[in-house]
């Protein structure tokens, strides 16, 4: 596993917002360790760690995921923008599990968790499926955004079609959402970039398996030939080049969580 880091940028590409938030970030440090009494403050930096944080801080984000979890609904959608409002070249940023090339048999392999062998899919039967456009504010946690459109399926729809991501082996049920399990897990097929999200999101109506950026097929810096687009997370957990999905009670490896990170990192 790589050392722990942030994530990096071209340096020609760090904002100044991101910037300016990294010394503010380091202010705030120094304020908090001259306010929490010494004795505090060396039982948190000697607490174990918990998911590449300390103990007290992973217990504080994980606080705060159950807050935003309490105002999540599938009903609230991400606001949307007329196409010609996209950019016309997105940005391109993160490039850990796509460094190399894109598999010549690459196809999307689905765990059934039914003791039946895996689902694999190739492109042609994700575009099958009812196809989605989406213009919208895509959100990097560096502090930068732009208005970008992307085509694909539904996640939802793809768990519906294939009967995925339910403990019966049945199609999920809106009238039975205990009968789904409670996270999805995707990693790239290196395995070097993996995600966890929350069921409710994934199967949030704007969360599709993306093959199209401004009407053409995704290339491959931006995640060809598949890739997440979850407009309710922030773009860390917009996985590219998804080469395996899995469903699991318990919550899936994160990259950037194993790193300190906000696991949920919701809007």
């Amino acid at each position: 596993m790589s050392q722990s880091r942030e994530p990096k940028l071209p340096e020609s590409d760090v904002p100044e917002s991101a910037v300016r938030r990294k010394l503010l970030t380091s202010f705030g440090w120094f304020a908090l360790a001259a306010a929490v009494p010494v004795g505090v403050y060396e039982w948190i930096t000697r607490s174990p760690k918990s998911m590449g944080a300390r103990k007290p801080f992973r217990q504080v984000l994980d606080a705060n995921e159950q807050i935003a979890k309490t105002y999540f609904s599938n009903t609230h959608l991400v606001p949307t923008f007329p196409v010609n409002e996209a950019v016309k070249k997105a940005r391109v940023n993160g490039y850990d599990g796509i460094k190399t090339p894109i598999p010549d048999d690459w196809k999307l392999q689905i765990d059934r968790n039914t003791g039946t062998p895996p689902l694999l899919l190739t492109i042609d039967d994700i575009k099958a499926l009812p196809r989605h456009e989406l213009a919208y504010e895509f959100k990097c946690i560096e502090g930068w955004s732009q208005i970008q459109h992307w085509g694909g399926t539904r996640l939802s729809d793809v768990l519906a079609a294939y009967k995925l991501g339910t403990r019966s082996g049945n199609a999920p049920a809106s009238g039975n959402t205990d009968d789904l399990f409670k996270h999805v897990g995707l990693e790239t097929p290196d395995k070097g970039y993996y995600v966890g999200i929350d069921m409710e999101s994934a199967m949030h109506p704007q969360t599709l398996l993306a093959y199209e950026l401004n009407g053409q097929p995704i290339t491959a810096p931006h995640g060809a030939p598949l890739r997440l687009i979850i407009p309710v997370k922030y773009g860390v957990k917009n996985l590219k080049r998804i080469g395996r999905i899995f469903f699991s009670d318990e919550r899936p490896r994160d990259f950037w969580a194993e790193r300190g990170y906000d696991y949920y990192v919701g809007l």
